[in-house]
């Protein structure tokens, strides 16, 4: 059981987020693009399956596929806030995810892979050559994989600090498994990037053919 404060805390932080997230020009061209909007509930609807989908030794610590660097490729890091946000109340509001947990999830396996995969594709697009392999690989397969290590430990460490399990049974039973899972992980991403960029490139936010094919 979370305390008030902690959870007071990670609501702060889920807030100031999405309050960052929200950008004008943005939502103006997602209220006015009926086909933006379809990809922001479809990738909503395709995260709530993945993450329904989960397994999990210890009670909280669940391993699930989480698709969120394909969707951030996709949308851009604002409309993917939005799509988590919209998975998240979907999981909600059929059970699967409890009211109390809902800030922790959004933090840790939602809004921190997207930063991080946002980042990472900054840092690729400013400072690599701007390659169709290097966004495959790069920015789709390497990036997915290590955002669901990162997911796997922060939730760990979480834990930890709370004083829910000890770092033996964290380490033997969840945060171990962190290599196995970063694979599925960056294969699905990788395989949903280069089959969205292969045939619907305009549906791919971060994704331009001038920089990346020379076209």
């Amino acid at each position: 059981m979370l305390s008030v404060q902690l959870q007071a805390l990670l609501w702060i932080g889920v807030i100031v987020i999405g309050f960052l997230s929200v950008n004008k020009s943005t939502y103006a061209n997602l209220f006015n693009t009926p086909a933006r909007q379809t990809g922001v509930f479809a990738c909503a609807l395709v995260l709530a399956l993945l993450w329904r989908i989960k397994a999990g030794i210890l009670p909280g610590l669940d391993l699930h596929i989480l698709g969120i660097t394909a969707v951030t490729l996709i949308l851009g890091w604002r409309l993917a806030i939005l799509s988590c946000v919209l998975a998240t109340a979907l999981l909600t509001a059929f059970g699967q995810v409890a009211f109390e947990l809902i800030a922790v999830k959004l933090l840790i396996s939602a809004f921190i892979p997207v930063l991080l995969s946002y980042f990472v594709f900054m840092l690729c697009y400013h400072y690599l050559a701007r390659h169709f392999f290097i966004y495959i690989f790069v920015c789709s397969f390497l990036t997915a994989g290590v955002v669901a290590c990162v997911n796997i430990i922060l939730g760990g460490v979480f834990y930890y600090a709370i004083g829910e399990y000890n770092w033996h049974q964290l380490t033997e039973n969840y945060i171990y498994l962190s290599p196995i899972l970063a694979f599925p992980e960056a294969m699905l991403n990788g395989m949903a990037i280069t089959v969205m960029i292969t045939y619907r490139p305009h549906w791919v936010k971060t994704f331009f053919d001038k920089d990346y094919l020379g076209s």
